[in-house]
């Protein structure tokens, strides 16, 4: 078991989900990073923007001059963060994301206020990404606006399916769709910049335009804009997957990110105060945008479908990062091992159902609509970021090397900027449901505390880490209970025997039911098998499987013949899963019941069976 003070930042390197040592061809260039861990962020520019317009057009044509100096304090922010992050690369060459940082930094405790707010991060990235992708779809096709829940489920159902094949995009497979969305992009911008009427009017503000433009409307506007920054983290948090130098490429992988996700954010925001576009109900701005700087044509349903592939690639990247998050939570003792565990295809399967099963929910919830779900998304991941930058203003004054001081300034500016916004986003968030995301990170971390405690203690009955006594030899009862006699029987008996000094087999027979075998009979077929193994008949009137067992269990356990009394369950496994369901599934009763009333040691003994045609 981990200690409480275990080093979270002992495990970086697996924040990246990278084990083993990959040749160096295998790992990421420049290109190849950018485009396999900034999709969540290079994404963000579909709904981004449009958070800002949806809140700034409450103030009507007035509001939405306001566009631009919000995307610019944006992007400041931004470019804070990129540098910061970039000295969190050179900090953590092996990995430094949050729950690493302020593990090894800030404490515990704040270590898995990291982890929790991560995790709400992942996955409304997924439900946000997944529901703007089918809006990106749907604006194309207005037909299927009243489907988009249905085509929400289809699209996380399939990115699951693909998650749990084990089927893992590489990095230059990813370089298509994203040279192509940033392509896209790139000619709306072009196209709309140099047009000088839109080639399709896009929708125009209906409020009025005497409208006033108060601090708390443009506070609300900057802090529904900053769910554009979300994935800025994670190139540090796979600094080992790039090629080496890696420390130098990751940090220009993290600048050039940063270069282009501020580019397209201001451009956009430009065209979006030339063309006056106010939100819709049935289409994104940025497909206004497209509309009215390309037309209604063959390029404006490449951006679409560019944007749709962009933000599915997105959500996958969420597939990647929380199911090796909770691994290292479960490693760590915070999340049941079961999390650790991978399937056959390297694929931590439990973390991949958990996240898709509670972004489906959201999805639902919020009936697909990325507005519904941006106002509480970025919340979560500014708590990162926050740590993160605090703990490296601590890393660098511990290490004390020199220039610390500048390095400590700039990441803690870095921090305070972040909490300004994540100050921010609570207040003009706190009634749309930003409430919720820090009752889940408190929900989460008493969870988490919750496990770790129940493992200290199971650590402290097991005595781990001390040297056990002597083996002893102890004489052990082994009961098996049978229903027939047949090659089950045969195995089990064989086993018992191998694992007892001493076997009894029972069985129970129902005296009122008459298509049942009678005790006569059971008697009957064991003494013509004779297996050197007495038989006990247990009647039950109540035609209860296991209250006979149980009670005649207790009556053993009495008895000072032996020093530990085992049950053998025989059960017999099918090959297929669908012929399982075929089974009555008694073994799992008889488990059930004797663990819950009585303290014999069970063993269920599964022997599989091969079926002729």
């Amino acid at each position: 078991m981990a200690a409480d003070d275990e080093d979270a930042g002992g495990a970086d390197s697996r924040v990246a989900g990278a084990e083993g040592e990959p040749r160096e061809r295998d790992r990421l260039t420049v290109p190849q990073g950018l485009a396999a861990l900034s999709l969540d962020a290079l994404a963000s520019v579909a709904y981004g923007p449009e958070a800002i317009v949806v809140v700034l057009a409450v103030a009507g044509s007035r509001g939405l001059q306001f566009t631009l100096p919000v995307t610019l304090a944006i992007v400041v922010l931004l470019a804070a963060l990129t540098f910061s992050y970039r000295q969190v690369i050179a900090a953590f060459p092996n990995g430094g994301g949050a729950y690493a940082v302020a593990g090894r930094h800030l404490g515990r405790r704040l270590s898995l206020i990291a982890a929790a707010s991560l995790i709400i991060d992942y996955v409304l990235n997924v439900a946000v990404s997944v529901s703007a992708g089918v809006a990106a779809l749907t604006s194309a096709f207005p037909a299927l606006y009243g489907e988009r829940v249905l085509l929400c489920v289809l699209v996380l159902a399939l990115i699951t399916a693909v998650n749990l094949y084990g089927v893992a995009e590489s990095a230059k497979v990813m370089i298509a769709p994203t040279v192509v969305f940033i392509a896209a992009i790139a000619a709306v911008v072009l196209a709309g910049l140099l047009r000088a009427h839109p080639a399709v009017q896009p929708v125009h503000s209906t409020a009025s335009t005497t409208s006033t433009v108060g601090a708390l409307l443009l506070m609300r506007a900057f802090a529904s804009g900053c769910s554009a920054l979300t994935g800025v983290e994670a190139i540090a948090n796979a600094v080992p997957t790039f090629r080496t130098p890696r420390v130098k490429r990751a940090q220009r992988t993290e600048v050039a990110l940063g270069a282009l996700l501020g580019a397209m954010l201001i451009c956009l925001s430009l065209l979006i105060g030339k063309f006056h576009v106010a939100p819709s109900a049935t289409q994104t701005v940025l497909a206004q945008l497209t509309e009215a700087a390309l037309g209604r044509n063959a390029g404006f349903y490449i951006v679409q479908f560019a944007t749709m592939v962009l933000l599915a690639l997105a959500a996958n990247t969420s597939f990647g990062g929380m199911p090796v998050l909770t691994s290292l939570l479960a490693r760590d003792n915070h999340l049941p091992h079961i999390f650790g565990l991978r399937a056959d295809r390297q694929v931590y399967r439990y973390g991949v159902v958990v996240l898709a099963a509670t972004a489906l929910a959201l999805l639902i919830v919020a009936e697909g609509d990325t507005q519904k779900l941006v106002p509480v998304f970025a919340i979560g991941v500014f708590i990162g970021f926050t740590l993160s930058q605090a703990g490296m203003v601590r890393h660098w004054r511990e290490e004390g090397s020199p220039g610390w001081p500048a390095r400590a300034a700039l990441n803690g500016l870095g921090a305070f900027l972040t909490a300004a916004a994540l100050a921010i986003e609570l207040i003009s968030k706190f009634h749309e449901g930003g409430w919720l995301v820090f009752l889940a990170v408190a929900v989460l971390v008493t969870l988490f505390e919750a496990v770790h405690r129940t493992y200290r203690r199971i650590g402290t009955a097991l005595h781990l880490g001390e040297v056990p006594a002597p083996p002893q030899t102890r004489r052990s009862l082994v009961v098996i209970p049978v229903g027939a006699v047949n090659l089950l029987t045969q195995e089990a008996v064989s086993a018992a025997l191998s694992l007892g000094d001493e076997v009894r087999a029972v069985t129970v027979v129902h005296p009122e039911d008459p298509e049942a075998h009678s005790a006569d009979e059971v008697r009957q077929a064991w003494n013509t098998w004779q297996p050197d193994v007495p038989l006990t008949v247990l009647h039950s009137r109540t035609r209860s499987l296991t209250r006979p067992i149980v009670d005649y269990l207790h009556a053993l356990s009495t008895q000072d013949s032996h020093d530990r009394l085992v049950v053998l369950i025989p059960e017999m496994h099918l090959p297929k899963p669908w012929q399982r369901l075929l089974q009555n599934q008694r073994g799992a009763v008889l488990d059930r019941a004797i663990r819950h009333h009585t303290d014999a040691v069970i063993c269920r003994l599964r022997f599989p069976l091969e079926l002729t045609r």
